[in-house]
């Protein structure tokens, strides 16, 4: 039986936004209302992987379990796994939600979306999310993450969610890159930076160097493409913003502003 836990990796060391994870939100640490978010998805327990005890303080006063992990681990994954030992060395969580301790205004729905990509996939590892975008300059940024992503019945699975025609169906993911691909008429799939995990998948990636690619690209799930592991995706009309400087910040409290409400729904 699947039983779903969420863990948020978190650390102070944010290069354009050192300590982003204490910055206030509405009167609350942003790491608090990214737990409040991944609470409100409904799915099971929050934990946070955190790399110093300022977080693991906040992340436990906001109702998150929360483990101490080396500050030095490489990434967000690695972080994720390390808590893992500690929270539940025998197992019983499983997929885990990885969702990033930047996304304070994330709809929760999303978690449920990326759950069930990985639920109607049963030979992928982990799944993730994918939002479509026909801005040129989005396509040409390299910090825009493009998906390339086989779906199928391509031509009719399509379905109108009142935001745009997004694919009805649970793709696979058959590359990433920070080029404007693929070529072509169309948008391109921007990637959700937010992976659910098979366990197993998630020991055995950790347990891997990194990639050729991966180190080419500075891209880390392409380490899990290497290494042979299905990766599935289900589209979201709106991709979810991030906060990785001083504008993102002013704009998620903005949001929490405007919707007038410390948890929003």
């Amino acid at each position: 039986m699947s039983r779903p836990l969420i863990v948020i990796p978190a650390r102070m060391a944010a290069t354009r936004l050192p300590g982003k994870p204490l910055a206030d939100i509405a009167g609350k640490p942003m790491i608090a209302r990214v737990i409040e978010r991944a609470l409100l998805a409904g799915l099971g327990p929050v934990a946070v992987a955190a790399g110093e005890p300022e977080i693991v303080a906040a992340a436990e006063t906001a109702g998150a379990m929360a483990v101490l992990t080396n500050p030095d681990l490489p990434s967000g994954s690695d972080r994720i796994h390390a808590a893992l030992a500690a929270l539940d060395p025998e197992g019983q969580f499983d997929p885990i939600i990885n969702l990033q301790g930047d996304m304070p205004t994330l709809d929760p729905a999303l978690l449920q979306s990326a759950l069930a990509a990985l639920e109607d996939s049963p030979e992928a590892g982990l799944s993730t999310l994918v939002s479509p975008s026909d801005d040129p300059v989005e396509r040409a940024d390299p910090n825009v993450v493009k998906a390339i992503v086989s779906w199928p019945d391509d031509e009719d699975g399509q379905e109108e969610d009142g935001q745009g025609t997004l694919p009805a169906t649970t793709g696979r993911c058959l590359y990433f890159t920070r080029a404007d691909a693929p070529s072509g008429p169309g948008p391109v799939m921007r990637h959700v930076g937010l992976y659910v995990w098979r366990r197993n998948s998630l020991a055995r990636f950790v347990a891997a160097p990194p990639s050729a690619l991966e180190k080419r690209e500075k891209l880390e799930q392409l380490r899990a493409l290497e290494l042979g592991m299905g990766i599935a995706a289900r589209a979201v009309a709106v991709f979810p913003k991030g906060v990785d400087t001083p504008e993102h910040l002013e704009a998620a409290r903005a949001w929490y502003h405007n919707n007038n409400q410390e948890t929003p729904t």
